[in-house]
């Protein structure tokens, strides 16, 4: 079986207003529910762990009922720190694979997904990356210098793994060099395989990033209308 932990326990200060971008609106409904929808459109025995801030339990429930939503999904208290966030719905997980997603990227595709999930069988580790478009300067003080961009991925979500190898993982200490869950994986000496992501995964974190969300979401809707 596969658990989809979607992790929405940030409070998302670099979009600014007072309502954390996950409920934000995209297209009249909050933006994680549009992720939701689309992971569980793709499997739909997955099990589906979201992780919230402690003070707004209250308020996503609300928004439930406000907006009709009933996909079935559990909810678990995020913690100090993304790792701590993690942990908690790790203790709840009972997938066989484990994939951790952004609960701000609506919109990885069901091709990407099933990759992940034939590959995450043979390598354990296994998370989408897209390629560098723009020419990096690496800056040292008052030296920089360019460097080649060939060398360097971006890193989306969701990240799928063996659930006995991420569960391991997460029995060490926080360290701040943890930025994904691939990181901490990759901290007990794992290695982590990579493959093509898709452009339109986004994670939304500021006021461009929606109003480009809300570009994506009318594209998406017209080619499956």
């Amino acid at each position: 079986m596969l658990t989809f932990i979607i992790t929405a326990g940030g409070i998302g200060k670099r979009m600014g207003g007072s309502v954390p971008k996950q409920f934000l609106l995209l297209n009249d409904k909050p933006i994680l529910m549009h992720t939701i929808e689309h992971l569980h459109a793709f499997d739909q025995t997955a099990e589906l762990i979201v992780t919230l801030p402690q003070d707004y339990l209250t308020d996503w429930e609300e928004m439930c009922q406000k907006y009709s939503f009933t996909i079935k999904h559990e909810i678990v208290s995020g913690g100090e720190e993304r790792f701590d966030s993690i942990k908690n719905a790790l203790e709840k997980a009972t997938g066989d694979w484990i994939a951790v997603h952004d609960g701000v990227r609506p919109f990885i595709t069901k091709s990407v997904l099933r990759q992940l999930l034939a590959e995450v069988r043979t390598h354990r580790a296994v998370i989408p990356v897209i390629p560098v478009k723009e020419t990096l300067r690496i800056a040292d003080g008052e030296t920089n210098a360019t460097v080649s961009r060939d060398h360097y991925r971006i890193v989306q979500t969701p990240q799928i793994f063996e659930a006995k190898l991420i569960k391991k993982a997460y029995e060490q200490k926080y360290a701040t060099s943890f930025t994904d869950d691939a990181s901490v994986v990759e901290a007990i000496g794992a290695r982590v395989h990579l493959i093509p992501g898709n452009d339109e995964n986004i994670k939304i974190t500021n006021p461009l990033d929606l109003s480009v969300a809300a570009i994506i979401l009318k594209n998406w809707t017209a080619k499956s209308g």
